[in-house]
């Protein structure tokens, strides 16, 4: 019997007020051919009356021995020792209200004792079940908090990472073109990282957004490598229409683009192509980050090199974090060069009206 409603359980009245009319609905059922003899209907009347009432005289009994029990075998105990007591008393009170001090068959009240102590049994057994019960489902979800708690924890502090590694890159590179005299290319390179250093911070808080956000984080992110690269930088993009609106990780795909890019197309002097595409089958999201440099490139030849660094060991650590099992990871290197990330998740839509999963 619940005495607040912390988990949508009913509350003690309710379940109290449901069951003992149930169960006089049963004694009355039970008793309906003996109807004729008034003794029997006001005996069952006076039997639920009074057990109704001893439940309600347990109650802070029971409330305080679950307080205070070390074991089950002893909560049903007490629970027992109280029942026989307040069954006897019921019995008799019946057995006067039915036929008075002077005519008390003894046989039967015996027979009554019985089942009054039964029922009042159940009922203190059924008390400890529910409040047994709903501690089990609060400690679930006290553990289940902790564990949302620990897990945006561990995000956040993951997602904090990239922020200073793609920073210190990226102000890497504005100080190479201003060594190399580019000026122009400087300027523009600062004010394009500032944008997305705008982007990204505004974006901080949410965990995962529409591929169509990543795409278009993506897209700020190579205006940045183009002032580097210029023309040595090739993109091809290919992304479903009916993936835009999937959630993925936010901001996983741009430590892989950039992991491409400075390993795969950098290096190379004749520069490279990625291609950046995105599938659906069956239920399952596939993105696919490639770099077509030429065999040999640093990407192919030091492959450890480009796996184990902060981008692609935070990528690892949040899709660990967010899916569990159930997603897939894969850095590759085709024989005839290059890289080939791949990501697969299982596909959940954004409510683009809304900002959540559909």
């Amino acid at each position: 019997m619940l005495e607040t409603d912390k988990t949508r359980f009913p509350s003690f009245w309710p379940l109290q007020i449901a069951g003992w009319a149930s169960l006089y609905a049963l004694v009355m059922l039970a008793a309906f051919p003996h109807f004729d003899s008034p003794d029997v209907v006001r005996y069952n009347n006076l039997a639920c009356a009074v057990g109704f009432l001893a439940s309600l005289l347990l109650r802070p009994v029971c409330r305080a021995s679950w307080q205070k029990a070390s074991s089950w075998f002893a909560l049903e105990m007490r629970a027992f020792a109280f029942s026989l007591a307040l069954g006897s008393v019921n019995a008799l009170v019946c057995e006067l209200g039915t036929h008075g001090a002077g005519a008390i068959n003894w046989k039967e009240w015996l027979a009554s004792a019985i089942t009054c102590s039964m029922a009042l049994f159940l009922w203190c057994s059924l008390y400890f079940s529910i409040k047994q019960w709903l501690q089990s489902v609060e400690e679930r979800e006290r553990l289940l908090r902790a564990e949302s708690a620990a897990r945006e924890a561990r995000l956040s502090v993951l997602r904090y990472q990239l922020n200073p590694h793609f920073l210190f890159n990226s102000l890497n590179a504005v100080s190479t073109l201003v060594l190399e005299g580019n000026a122009p290319a400087a300027t523009r390179m600062l004010a394009q990282i500032g944008e997305l250093l705008r982007a990204s911070l505004d974006n901080e808080i949410r965990i995962a957004v529409p591929l169509s956000e990543e795409i278009a984080f993506i897209k700020m992110y190579l205006a940045i490598e183009y002032t580097r690269l210029g023309e040595r930088l090739e993109v091809d993009w290919s992304i479903a229409s009916e993936t835009l609106d999937a959630l993925v990780p936010n901001m996983i795909l741009q430590p892989l683009v950039e992991n491409a890019v400075r390993h795969g197309v950098a290096p190379l002097t004749e520069g490279g192509r990625l291609t950046i595409m995105s599938t659906l089958h069956d239920a399952r999201l596939q993105v696919i980050i490639r770099n077509l440099g030429r065999p040999g490139s640093e990407m192919e030849t030091n492959p450890s090199r480009s796996a184990k660094g902060i981008g692609i060991a935070n990528t690892r650590e949040r899709l660990k974090t967010l899916y569990g099992t159930d997603h897939h990871f894969a850095l590759e290197w085709p024989s005839e060069g290059g890289c080939v990330a791949t990501i697969e998740l299982p596909f959940r839509k954004c409510d683009r009206e809304k900002g959540a999963p559909a």
